[in-house]
């Protein structure tokens, strides 16, 4: 006797061993008991959910010579006749490669004649969505007011293409996808039917690659089998499906914690020699991040305790921002992947970006703080170890108590022209930021970053800022507070430090003293239109405003011109 696959021996012969649409069961089974029967259904959803499955159980239940029931009895002549595919009044017809017109006047020709052995005639038209727009209205009347032993049961993965006409005209079932869990539990029950050994992990792989469908599970599970000669097992799943495994995605997890950027990039090699897919690297990575941030943030929602324990130690180092930027990185690294030069360029790229932006600082471990005292971390790279303070039970928000970021000493060039912070003589330093910030060589991030800051003092070769809270963003990489140094040291003439500490500020800061001017230059232009004799006389003759926020103040006045 020839081998059956999988898919065609463990499809689904009555409700009750159907599985992930019970919407529909109970739908259907109500409408049975009860005789409340429609004579049009429409079943959507994509492929391998149950579709042409639940037609044929349909079918079943309508035709059983025990009767109609929800419950056929799969022994009678009809019952094994429509499994088979050899019952007289049960026709299943293909719209792709039947849409004509011709096609569907001759299927409504054939309806008009009263079922040869069963007790309705059942019509099942598959991909109806595939019929032409003739074929659609030829069938609109017998759809609407079919003869009563004609039931028509219409299948689709794509029920936007289905004129609305045709859709009024039926019961409409959207089936689900099929949830992962529901997948396991029926891969579980057939291989132990079948007496297979396997591995429970296998499994989880199997119904990851098979999207909801449970026909493509059962396709692979097919598949694997043959694969590992007989059995079912982790390792030979994953080469198959060309997946990547948990222990890559934990190791690239470890070494961006840790900031050791060789060894992630030794896992993308040992991924490229394994030729296993980077998009699906990628795909993997951005799942995994958004689980260690639903730890961080909801963890009831992780419903497996053995992966919520795991991911905990990875949602206290990684702070919840960069949580968020880590997912747009990789999934835009994922989006630009057919753009870099090859495949393992933009995966490493993405890596690459995912070290670069990691925060300086990063947040302390929840058991450490729970254990009181503070703790070093030592984090990798151009920045030095910084003391985390310990973190009570329940804090309360403080905005003077800070966290200092201690900055590396940068290698500059000085001048031996030097004076003490608090002097002023020809172009030395103040004790005013403002003054201080403007005399700096700096743009960019950096003078955002001092623009954003108010000076909390100047000890010796000791800078110290404090920096909004609003803007920490600025300290996710060293790069700007590197620069603010090193021009804070070039303008005095010896080597500084600067300390940047978070909390709220209580001094005016440029930035604050920069939007201040800007609405007070702002106010006086407004101030000078109103004033103006020809604004007015246009406000009063049509009736006018003044759109005040279309004004822009110049920087120089208008210099009038004279007239010969």
């Amino acid at each position: 006797m020839s081998y059956q696959a999988l898919a065609r021996k463990w499809r689904p012969k009555s409700f009750s061993t159907l599985v992930g649409q019970e919407h529909v069961v109970r739908a259907l089974t109500h409408a049975l008991e009860q005789q409340r029967l429609h004579h049009a259904y429409l079943f959507t959803g994509t492929r391998g959910v149950g579709k042409t499955t639940i037609a044929r159980i349909l079918a079943k239940a309508l035709n059983c010579e025990t009767g109609i029931t929800a419950t056929p009895c799969g022994t009678c002549g009809a019952c094994t006749e429509i499994d088979s595919g050899r019952f007289v009044d049960y026709i299943e017809m293909d719209a792709a490669s039947n849409r004509g017109v011709d096609d569907m006047a001759a299927l409504l020709e054939q309806a008009a004649y009263t079922p040869a052995r069963g007790r309705y005639k059942v019509y099942v038209i598959d991909e109806v969505h595939q019929l032409s727009g003739h074929a659609f209205n030829a069938m609109l009347k017998t759809l609407e007011e079919p003869p009563e032993h004609v039931k028509f049961i219409l299948a689709t993965t794509d029920p936007q293409k289905i004129p609305v006409t045709v859709l009024s005209r039926c019961l409409q079932f959207n089936l689900k996808q099929m949830p992962p869990q529901h997948i396991i539990e029926h891969l579980t029950r057939i291989l132990g039917a079948e007496k297979v050994p396997f591995e429970p992990l296998a499994l989880r792989h199997i119904a990851k690659g098979a999207a909801g469908s449970m026909r493509d599970a059962l396709s692979l599970l097919d598949q694997a089998i043959a694969h590992g000669a007989g059995r079912v097992e982790e390792e030979g799943v994953r080469d198959m499906l060309g997946t990547v495994g948990e222990d890559y995605l934990y190791g690239l997890l470890d070494g961006l914690s840790a900031g050791d950027l060789p060894a992630m990039l030794q896992l993308a090699d040992a991924m490229d020699g394994r030729s296993l897919s980077f998009d699906g690297a990628l795909l993997e990575l951005a799942s995994l991040f958004h689980r260690v941030a639903l730890v961080q943030m909801a963890p009831g929602a992780i419903a497996d305790e053995a992966e919520r324990v795991r991911l905990a130690a990875y949602a206290a180092v990684f702070d919840a921002e960069y949580l968020q930027l880590a997912y747009q990185i990789v999934t835009h690294g994922r989006a630009d992947l057919p753009l870099a030069p090859d495949e393992y360029s933009g995966f490493t790229m993405c890596l690459l970006r995912l070290h670069a932006f990691r925060p300086m600082t990063p947040p302390a471990l929840a058991a450490g703080g729970a254990q009181g005292g503070g703790r070093k971390v030592a984090t990798p790279g151009p920045s030095a170890a910084v003391t985390l303070p310990a973190r009570s039970a329940a804090p309360e928000p403080k905005p003077a108590q800070v966290t200092p970021l201690a900055l590396p000493l940068p290698v500059v060039a000085v001048s031996p022209l030097a004076s003490p912070a608090g002097e002023a003589p020809d172009g030395a330093m103040t004790d005013d930021w403002h003054d201080i910030l403007a005399r700096l060589d700096v743009g960019g991030l950096a003078r955002e970053l001092g623009q954003h800051c108010e000076l909390l003092g100047i000890s010796g070769d000791l800078v110290k800022l404090r920096l909004t809270t609003a803007h920490k963003q600025l300290l996710m990489t060293s790069g700007p507070a590197d620069k603010l140094q090193a021009a804070l040291s070039g303008c005095l003439g010896r080597p500084m430090r600067l300390q940047v500490d978070l909390g709220e500020t209580v001094a005016e800061t440029p930035a604050e003293r920069l939007a201040l001017e800007k609405q007070a230059r702002h106010d006086r232009a407004v101030e000078a239109l109103e004033q103006d004799g020809f604004v007015r006389e246009v406000i009063e003759v049509f009736d006018a405003t003044l759109n005040e926020s279309s004004i822009k103040p110049l920087d120089r006045p208008i210099q009038s011109q004279g007239s010969d």
